[in-house]
């Protein structure tokens, strides 16, 4: 999970297992972009969601 250093908003996260990917957006915890298997984004949002605030303020210190 990461992002970008030209990032733009609205917040969102990258997910890779090898080489599928996805695309979360932070706030709503929505799947933007989804090329990963059921099983494997299923498991990235439950990280995601578990994480939450700190991904949002790893977000807000590096984009701030």
């Amino acid at each position: 999970m990461f992002f970008y250093a030209n990032e733009h908003e609205p917040k969102h996260i990258h997910v890779m297992k090898g080489g599928d990917f996805a695309k979360v957006d932070l706030n709503t915890l929505d799947i933007v972009k989804n090329f990963m298997k059921p099983k494997d984004i299923k498991k990235a949002v439950s990280i995601i969601q578990k994480h939450h605030k700190e991904f949002e303020r790893k977000w807000d210190e590096y984009f701030s």
